[in-house]
């Protein structure tokens, strides 16, 4: 059976309250700044600007700049931010096609 693009039927239960809602935002915002959360912290020490190609981001065009993790680990992420550089998108992108590149030319295969 093929997948179903219908909205789906809201679901029937009890309606959550102003309060929980407010808990819940609170919740999502207070993880927003968790320590764990490597791209807040990156923002931070190394500042609003791609590493690569020098381009400045104000607010409404933050979510453009990205956390880039030198060694390919997501997982390796030191307090002082030694693995991570902040590249836009484009620089981003760039950066992992060369990697698949120098494998391709290499005679290595990724497997995905």
């Amino acid at each position: 059976m093929s997948p179903s693009f219908r909205p789906r039927k809201p679901q029937t239960g009890k309606a959550k309250s102003q309060e929980e809602l407010d808990a819940l935002v609170r919740k999502m915002k207070g993880d927003l700044a968790a320590p764990d959360n490597y791209r807040e912290r990156s923002l931070k020490i190394h500042g609003w600007i791609c590493a690569k190609c020098g381009r400045e981001f104000e607010l409404d065009t933050l979510h453009l700049l990205t956390v880039h993790h030198r060694d390919g680990n997501h997982h390796n992420n030191p307090p002082d931010g030694s693995n991570w550089e902040n590249l836009c998108v484009y620089c981003h992108d760039d950066e992992h096609s060369r990697a698949i590149l120098a494998d391709y030319l290499a005679g290595n295969s990724r497997k995905g």
